[in-house]
């Protein structure tokens, strides 16, 4: 399988509590849900079709107790189908037990075990939000493709998703496109290390 890392950013790079203001309030955050005035129909029907392409799931420990504790009753959301049947896995030290059936729980050598996960047949393996999660996979030279959903808006502090001092990593923008709602909608892959250069010198 594929891994695909599917996330929301503010132009300032924020991906915390995209979803709600009470979605996480970790370090004091209170500025979540600012993803929220900017979803429309056009986004819904790409995020629909990204997630059809998803043979399972693969969450952080915040994350995925969020998603565990929401998306269960959500039984009208036309994504919640999806999200509920497939295959889960989670990368937590903490957690004993796992609900949100079926789910899996990853510990110990978490990159190891996802690139044993890669090896098994099937499309793509999905990280929804997670944002540590991603970029120790982002590091480790794991995630193949990045989908990145980006507000016009700059959120000023909270969690980034490419913080400083962050692994490196080349990508190749492979498609790109806009929504009414102003998200602008960035599917890159990834390329390995980043090349240098320096402008206006010769060949």
């Amino acid at each position: 399988m594929r891994l695909v890392l599917q996330e929301f950013l503010s132009l300032d790079g924020v991906s915390q509590g995209p979803g709600a203001p009470d979605e996480d309030t970790s370090d004091g955050f209170t500025q979540g849900g600012w993803f929220v005035p900017h979803v429309d129909e056009e986004f819904e029907r790409q995020a629909g079709t990204w997630l059809g392409t998803a043979d399972a799931l693969l969450f952080g420990r915040r994350t995925y107790v969020n998603f565990a504790r929401d998306w269960p009753t959500m039984t009208e959301h036309p994504f919640a189908g999806i999200l509920n049947g497939l295959p889960k896995y989670v990368a937590s030290h903490s957690l004993a037990k796992a609900d949100w059936d079926p789910t899996t729980i990853l510990s110990g050598d978490v990159p190891a075990q996802v690139a044993e996960l890669k090896r098994q047949p099937g499309r793509e393996l999905q990280i929804h939000g997670s944002a540590r999660l991603a970029q120790s996979l982002l590091a480790a030279g794991l995630i193949d493709e990045l989908r990145l959903a980006i507000a016009p808006v700059v959120v000023g502090r909270g969690r980034r998703l490419f913080p400083d001092g962050g692994a490196p990593a080349g990508l190749r923008l492979v498609r790109n496109g806009t929504t009414s709602g102003g998200l602008a909608m960035h599917v890159y892959e990834s390329t390995g290390l980043p090349q240098y250069g320096t402008y206006g010198a010769e060949a």
